[in-house]
């Protein structure tokens, strides 16, 4: 697998570089933002890791470019910043995973081979999930409400996707980051509730039928009212 790691600390490039290539992995380096996009242009890689505090493009308004260009490789970015907001930024700049540092490189292994599940399955279970007016192309990741098409940043397709799929059951908050992003935060971040928020502005807004709900005290539902 070609990975991209783009990291401007040389005591990180090292340890990350070396246990990936252990791993079998094809690994390249940029140690800037800009040199990281020029190499994506040439060659664009299966996943990139990528730090957020970079010379030149920082590692949000690099991921932003990339799906702004409807590149839709695996973004997991490995970073020292850990607040609730800096993984919302970050996730919904685009990423699909956080790993916040110091990290073990046993977890960095793990969630690549998450993510490369989530890109290789994502089409795997059935290309069109319909309910109600909401229709879901997984292949092409498209969304239509009816006839209106919404637009979705990468981490709310994601989000959308997985409740649709499990149409009527009720996850947790906790579940919901595990499942969606493999990720494991403390119990009281935000992260769910923001993403919940914005997919319901965007899908359930402008329509009568009412379709993600809050099951107080235990999480949240995708179903038909």
């Amino acid at each position: 697998m070609k990975i991209l790691l783009v990291e401007d600390e040389p005591n990180v490039v090292s340890f990350v570089r070396r246990g990936l290539m252990e791993a079998g992995h094809e690994v390249s380096v940029a140690m800037d933002g800009t040199t990281a996009w020029q190499m994506i242009q040439n060659d664009v890689p299966d996943i990139i890791i990528l730090d957020i505090m970079l010379p030149g493009i920082n590692g949000v308004e690099l991921c932003r470019k990339i799906r702004s260009n409807n590149i839709n490789t695996s973004i997991i970015m490995l970073t020292a910043l850990g607040t609730s907001e800096n993984v919302v930024t970050g996730l919904e700049s685009g990423a699909d995973d956080y790993i916040i540092k110091p990290f073990k490189f046993s977890e960095l292994l793990a969630r690549i081979g998450a993510v490369t599940r989530r890109a290789s399955g994502s089409g795997s279970q059935g290309s069109t999930i319909v309910i109600n007016d909401l229709t879901i192309n997984t292949r092409g990741k498209t969304v239509l409400r009816g006839e209106e098409k919404i637009n979705l940043t990468a981490t709310e397709y994601n989000l959308l996707e997985f409740l649709a799929r499990n149409k009527g059951r009720v996850f947790s908050r906790a579940e919901i980051l595990e499942r969606v992003w493999d990720i494991n935060f403390e119990m009281n971040t935000n992260v769910v509730d923001v993403y919940i928020n914005y997919l319901r502005r965007k899908v359930d807004k402008q329509s009568d039928k009412k379709l993600i709900h809050t099951v107080v005290g235990m999480g949240y539902v995708l179903r038909e009212e």
